[in-house]
């Protein structure tokens, strides 16, 4: 099988990460969508973070019922923080019968040069990219490997979630129901509430 993988710290998994899977999974050549779920991103602070295991339980809660989506504990058990390159090479050993290529926003495509063996990694596998707005892309200055997908593009990102929640505002609509439920449940991200 031909599968996409998806890095993130998914802090938490909202729409905007979901429909561009989903996209990629029915758009492309890719037949299943895998997000790897990233304990520590190597450019993010760790303090913001909820746990791996507690970011991974939201993406199987927003993925139940799609069979071209799966969540990816892959990173936990490597060393930290998680490259993608040393984690494309372990699921290329462990998985042999997949191809493997990566979905990645045109920001992230941008900034590729600083990471790990980054010319390895453009070389040896395709990379899915969606535009994200203020990092528009010209394909003529990439290799065939990189594919530019026309994506609507939706302006949401895991912080705007988290500011909202910590300030106890409605996150309706930016993130599955299911999702959403568990969080305040849970009473995540959300700032606690003075006595009077």
């Amino acid at each position: 099988m031909h599968i996409g993988l998806f890095f993130g710290s998914f802090n938490p998994i909202h729409i905007g990460h979901l429909f561009i899977a989903d996209y990629m999974a029915n758009n492309t050549s890719l037949d299943e969508v895998w997000f790897v779920v990233s304990p520590q991103n190597p450019f993010k602070a760790k303090s913001s973070l909820l746990s791996e295991f507690n970011r991974l339980h939201l993406v199987n809660l927003a993925i139940e019922g799609n069979s071209k989506l799966k969540a990816s504990s892959i990173e936990f058990g490597l060393p930290k923080p998680s490259y993608t390159i040393d984690t494309l090479v372990y699921l290329e050993e462990k998985f042999p019968q997949h191809k493997f290529s990566l979905i990645m926003g045109s920001d992230n495509l941008k900034g590729i040069s600083k990471w790990k063996n980054s010319e390895l990694l453009m070389e040896k596998c395709e990379i899915y990219v969606y535009e994200r707005l203020g990092a528009e892309i010209n394909k003529q200055d990439y290799s065939q490997n990189v594919h530019i997908e026309e994506t609507p593009q939706i302006s949401l990102s895991a912080s705007y979630i988290r500011e909202q929640l910590k300030n106890r505002k409605s996150v309706r609509y930016l993130l599955p129901e299911s999702v959403e439920k568990y969080i305040l449940d849970a009473g995540w991200y959300q700032a606690k509430l003075k006595k009077k």
